[in-house]
């Protein structure tokens, strides 16, 4: 407690020290018990962080989650730690001699009662004293994998000798246990993080089973599926991890799935569907290329007499697919069903609908009603009225007259280079970066990497809504979001430790000039040579007053200012990150065990460093590399919550929507040298990856360009020499 109390001492009166201290002596006497040191040492860096200590020297694999540590155990460990007396339930008679015990013989008492692997009871093996049927209910139930290939074996055993074959097995009580996983997850009593982990445990088991179905060749095929899937994330697109989940729980509800991986075109998905036999198709993608790719495979679909005679339906998913996306630009190209699937929990019934003889009839003209439905409310849709380009350009926000309107919320993050501005009515003067040109960032620390993870997008992976860190206490996602959070941390620190991921970066910053909505981009500080220009297009909904329609070219100070030379010199910066080098082996690694949880889990961290390094870097970016806010002093939760001067924004999002330009930034950057590249579609390789531009001025704000016009269209065409049918394919989120 007094080492506690040191650090608060020392911050009051001497500020700008540095505090350190040994950590794994406090738990010491209990060397040999991993689950109470592993408390203990959780407990005294909370207490002590919060109180001032900068570093802690500890062994990382002590070390737990505050908040998960179980209720009685935290009560203990804190009763010795922060040397208080224990505080008694009501129900211990004053009398009785349990209220004798010190802090310390409570604790060694409880200690006792833990087991090596984790601050459980004993009690909590008694599943195993059950009969094997259902001890791999429970495995399956809860997911562990410890005992199944041991239990799985038993069970063949068991009906091996009452002459019975080993696919009952499967039949009997691993498809009991799954059919409890499957009631529980449609009920909303189980959440997909459990069902993977399910999944895993069917797959180890099916596994130790099939070479023993196999050598009863002529049963070999008795166990009939469902039916069959082929799924597949469409050319050009790298993303799998929704695809993946909802392959696993449509395996968990007895479908059999051909997961044919990323980035494959339409005729192998097409003939792999023939070869198959399948029943029906799933297309997967995250950006917004792999919508024209899904619509292609659609015609290909019509085109083919296989898959239009036989009415074999196409379902679709994915971040950047909708409903009405679906119902209007894809389903128009098919005479058989097109279905979107909103995520991995609403897979499931539609694909039992599809395959069943009493319900495939009425779900289909269900379908087909609501989705002309959805076709005329879209056509019969207005939206926002739309103002011509000349009004649009005329609306733009008048950052580069003659008087800075430079304006930031948070003063304290603003360089002095630009407190004059704010001050008085001067002249905004850009400010200059550290460098012209590129620079790499090779083997960059995860572990500072991690400390910028936006947790939120974490849990939407696995289907659990709700903001962070409120989803942890969530009274009907809680449990399971606390559950797959651990285990995130734990893989986390797994990928840390072994260093199973390298993370590399690209910075450039360039000279730039707007010249109306482009952005010109020089090669050199001499501004001799155009390493390219940026066509940049400018919202045109109609805005209330006192609303601009902005494009991103405003926030480059422009080439001229009334006709006339303006004189100011800025700059623009653009950045690639990957932390996905080595993922692939590792994805090998989780594929050979059948693991899919833990192939899951670890994509999805790998995804959340990829993020979280782009906001390292863009911080770098901001306080040192471009220096305009050197004084910036942000919280994570302010990052995220997008407090900084500037912006980075990335093409595909709301404020630069068309993909096209990551060739040219590629280019600029040599991303290639640091092992990133693009696919046909301009997906990023590895998939856990970031790009985008820095943009340093202070009124620089993120927005959504919106609906575009055919005038705007036309006028880009001529700017760029594009043609109309690549600009139209390019731009088509933002013409529909």
């Amino acid at each position: 407690m007094d080492f506690i109390e040191a650090p608060r001492w020392i911050k009051t009166h001497l500020p700008h020290a540095k505090v350190s201290g040994g950590v794994s002596n406090v738990s010491f006497s209990f060397r040999g018990n991993d689950p109470a040191r592993e408390a203990i040492h959780t407990v005294f860096l909370y207490h002590a962080i919060r109180a001032g200590m900068t570093m802690g020297i500890v062994n990382a694999g002590q070390l737990g989650v505050y908040e998960q540590i179980p209720k009685e155990l935290l009560e203990r460990v804190e009763d010795i730690v922060l040397d208080r007396a224990p505080a008694w339930p009501a129900d211990v008679p004053a009398d009785s001699p349990e209220r004798e015990k010190t802090a310390t013989e409570r604790m060694i008492e409880f200690a006792s009662t833990l087991k090596a692997g984790g601050p459980k009871k004993e009690e909590d093996q008694l599943w195993r004293s059950q009969p094997v049927n259902e001890r791999l209910a429970h495995a399956l139930i809860h997911g562990i994998t410890q005992f199944v290939v041991d239990d799985t074996e038993l069970a063949r055993q068991e009906i091996e000798a009452r002459g019975g074959r080993p696919i009952e097995v499967i039949e009997g009580p691993l498809m009991d246990g799954m059919n409890v996983v499957g009631d529980l997850f449609g009920a909303g009593k189980m959440f997909l993080p459990q069902v993977v982990k399910s999944a895993r445990v069917m797959k180890q088991a099916v596994a130790h089973l099939v070479p023993f179905i196999e050598a009863e060749k002529a049963a070999a095929g008795d166990l009939r599926a469902r039916g069959k899937i082929v799924i597949a994330t469409v050319k050009g697109d790298v993303h799998d991890i929704g695809k993946n989940i909802v392959t696993v729980v449509l395996q968990c509800n007895n479908f059999d799935v051909v997961n044919m991986g990323v980035m494959v075109p339409a005729n192998e998905i097409l003939a792999r569907a023939k070869v198959e036999g399948a029943d029906i198709i799933g297309l997967s993608g995250l950006i917004t290329p792999s919508l024209e790719e899904m619509a292609y495979v659609a015609a290909e679909m019509e085109r083919d007499e296989w898959f239009r005679v036989r009415k074999i339906p196409l379902l679709i998913g994915g971040a950047t697919t909708s409903r009405v996306h679906t119902a209007v630009k894809i389903s128009p190209h098919y005479s058989g069903p097109v279905i979107h699937v909103t995520d991995a929990s609403r897979s499931v019934p539609v694909a039992q609908n599809l395959v069943s003889d009493d319900t495939r009839i009425p779900f289909l003209e269900q379908l087909q009603a609501d989705y002309e439905r959805v076709r005329a409310q879209h056509a019969g849709k207005k939206g926002p009225a739309l103002v011509t380009l000349e009004q649009a350009r005329a609306n733009a926000p008048p950052l580069w007259d003659t008087r800075s309107v430079a304006s930031v919320a948070q003063p304290s993050t603003v360089a002095a280079t630009h407190a004059d501005a704010q001050a008085a009515p001067s002249p905004y003067v850009p400010p200059m970066p550290k460098f012209i040109g590129r620079r790499e960032f090779r083997n960059y620390d995860l572990a500072e990497i991690a400390r910028y993870i936006d947790w939120q997008p974490f849990f939407q992976t696995w289907d659990l809504h709700g903001p962070y860190p409120a989803i942890l206490n969530d009274e009907v996602v809680g449990e399971s979001a606390r559950r797959v959070f651990s285990d995130g941390q734990s893989m986390l620190k797994r990928v840390i430790e072994g260093r199973w991921l390298t993370a590399n970066a690209v910075v450039a910053f360039l000279p730039a000039e707007s010249v109306g909505d482009d952005i010109v981009v020089y090669a050199d500080a001499a501004r001799s040579r155009e390493a390219f220009t940026w066509q940049g297009l400018r919202q045109q909904e109609a805005k209330r007053e006192g609303v601009h329609n902005k494009c991103l070219s405003d926030y480059i100070a422009p080439r001229l200012i009334d006709g006339k030379p303006s004189g100011l010199k800025d700059h623009i910066g653009l950045f690639a990150v990957t932390t996905g080098l080595g993922a692939e082996k590792k994805e090998a690694e989780f594929a050979a065990l059948l693991d899919d949880y833990s192939s899951i889990m670890f994509k999805a961290i790998a995804d959340r460093l990829a993020e979280a390094f782009a906001e390292c870097l863009h911080e770098r970016v901001r306080r040192d590399l471009w220096g305009y806010a050197p004084d910036e002093a942000l919280s994570n939760e302010a990052l995220i919550a997008e407090k900084y001067r500037g912006i980075r924004p990335a093409p595909g999002y709301p404020a630069c929507p068309e993909h096209t330009i990551k060739r040219a930034m590629f280019e600029v950057l040599q991303a290639e040298s640091i092992g990133m590249g693009l696919t046909e579609s301009f997906s990023m390789t590895p998939a856990a990856s970031v790009s985008g531009f820095y943009f340093s001025h202070p009124d620089a704000q993120y927005f959504n360009v919106g609906r575009i016009g055919e005038d705007q269209l036309q006028d880009i065409a001529a700017r760029s020499g594009r043609s109309d049918a690549e600009l139209r394919r390019s731009l088509s989120p933002s013409l529909s």
